[in-house]
């Protein structure tokens, strides 16, 4: 790997497009390096995991409204959408349907560093791009390695959260690498659409703060959205805002640190491997990253707990990042409100932490469910739980040696009558370093479970089939990774808008 220094140039400094980060970027995206057997086990991994959580989803309310927008621009070839069987829709709309499907439950895979973000996210347009113009399996792969190593590698390098900016912004621009790597384009094109996708797709963090909506599952769809167009607008011939990150107008000088801020982004190099994928991590539960570590230890410690309305208090122990996004540190009062949305609940580890405790475990649909947030014995636990930054979890949130860096922390629950109980885990129990790495049987029974009842029987050993089999898939074969559902479970027909104006 080399570590590019990456900072703000004024405008009368000469900054060549070639120590350019999206310059280097391009580059990485044009290698044609071979992808390595144990990258595309994981690649065909995270595709059978997207689509558990897709089929998981596919009746839920912003899904269907995705769906219904994406139906309204049809187009041949075209790309499918979840859920359908001969429907073709033009690839950035299916990008758009389909990302919402995979991100609405917040149950794909993972990666946190400087900053945070969910590299399953680039599956969806890289797919829709190879099933529009008729590419093969291995090129899928080839995409999809560049997309992960992109994003996985900014997020590495470059802290998001810290001045509010949603982690999109490292989306769009591996998305877009991603593409050009799957259309074999030249590095100044992809080096042009990588500027224009992170131009178009930074938006703050208010769309994961207070009172979160559906937007917080259309936010990564936008940007595989807008990488599809930034890409088909430079293989048009046209530019982009340059030098996007280190422009004096740019994306560093003005909405990260400032001008004087030096950002260090590693990159692999000339016919390095990329492999950035198996840094990554999935999720056992339906929740927030942070909280996978502390859903296991709350099923470890209820036993030890035993009567949970004898608790006084619990505290939380954790990582900076925990505290202060899904913890107390946020000062979100919706994070303690019974009648906040799902995708507030997922962001608070107090409600999570509490449920986790009743239930010995987590459901993506009950543990969410209003009845359930509203229980009066739940919502007196919630109340008790609070969390606080431990200087020691931050520190191993951002330590680089896997052997130190953890996710979890350190639970300090009071009992009424004195007595102490602590207890902490560091990884959650899936982790590749957890105390049951998730491996293909694992996403494989993931996906069954997700999508009884929703997919046939016979089209989910269809799909897994041709999952499995991707880097033998031909030519124009990759409309086979999708799945088609019932009409009866797509969910109730959805408002009409402007697409469907009469």
């Amino acid at each position: 790997m080399i570590t590019h220094e990456v900072r703000t140039y004024k405008s009368a400094e000469h900054l060549p497009r070639e120590d350019q980060l999206a310059w280097k970027i391009a580059e990485v995206a044009a290698d044609p390096v071979a992808v390595e057997p144990v990258v595309t086990e994981m690649i065909i991994n995270r595709i059978i995991d997207n689509a558990a959580v897709a089929a998981a989803s596919v009746a839920r309310h912003p899904v269907a409204s995705a769906r219904a927008q994406a139906l309204a621009h049809p187009m041949k070839p075209g790309a499918t959408v979840f859920g359908l069987s001969s429907d073709r829709v033009s690839p950035e709309w299916a990008a758009w349907a389909n990302g919402t499907a995979v991100r609405e439950l917040d149950f794909h895979d993972t990666f946190l560093a400087a900053d945070y973000s969910h590299p399953g996210d680039n599956i969806p347009p890289i797919l829709a791009v190879a099933q529009h113009v008729g590419k093969s399996g291995a090129d899928l792969i080839r995409g999809l390695a560049t997309g992960y190593e992109i994003q996985v590698n900014l997020v590495r390098g470059i802290c998001l959260h810290e001045h509010k900016i949603d982690h999109i912004a490292h989306l769009g621009p591996s998305a877009a690498a991603g593409i050009g790597t799957l259309l074999n384009l030249p590095t100044e094109s992809i080096y042009q659409a990588v500027q224009q996708a992170l131009h178009v797709t930074t938006t703050t963090r208010q769309s994961r703060k207070g009172e979160i909506s559906s937007w917080k599952a259309f936010a990564p769809s936008f940007a595989g959205k807008m990488a599809i167009e930034a890409v088909d607008r430079v293989m048009r011939g046209e530019g982009a805002p340059s030098p996007a990150w280190e422009g004096e107008d740019g994306f560093i000088a003005y909405l990260l640190s400032g001008p004087n801020a030096r950002y260090q982004v590693p990159l692999p190099g000339k016919g390095e491997a990329k492999r950035a994928i198996l840094d990554t991590y999935t999720k056992e539960h339906s929740a927030e990253y942070q909280s996978q570590a502390l859903i296991d230890l709350a099923r470890r410690m209820g036993p030890q707990i035993g009567d949970l309305s004898q608790i006084q208090s619990i505290v939380i122990h954790t990582s900076h990042h925990t505290h202060y996004v899904i913890g107390t540190g946020a000062n979100d009062p919706q994070k303690m409100d019974p009648k906040a949305s799902r995708e507030t609940l997922d962001h608070s580890i107090m409600y999570i932490f509490a449920v986790a405790l009743e239930d010995g475990g987590w459901h993506h649909e009950r543990s969410y469910a209003p009845e359930r947030a509203n229980r009066p014995e739940t919502v007196a636990l919630w109340q008790k739980i609070s969390t606080t930054e431990d200087p020691e979890w931050t520190r191993r949130y951002h330590a680089q040696d896997p052997k130190v860096k953890a996710f979890g922390g350190r639970v300090e629950v009071k009992l009424k009558g004195g007595r102490t109980i602590t207890d902490e885990l560091a990884l959650a129990d899936a982790h590749p370093d957890g105390a049951r790495p998730f491996v293909r049987e694992n996403y494989v029974n993931k996906f069954l479970t997700l999508s009884d009842g929703i997919i046939a029987s016979s089209e989910q050993t269809r799909f897994l089939q041709a999952a499995e089999a991707l880097a033998t898939l031909k030519a124009g074969d990759l409309a086979a990774l999708n799945f088609t559902v019932g009409a009866d479970r797509l969910g109730a027909p959805r408002p009409s808008g402007i697409f469907d104006w009469k």
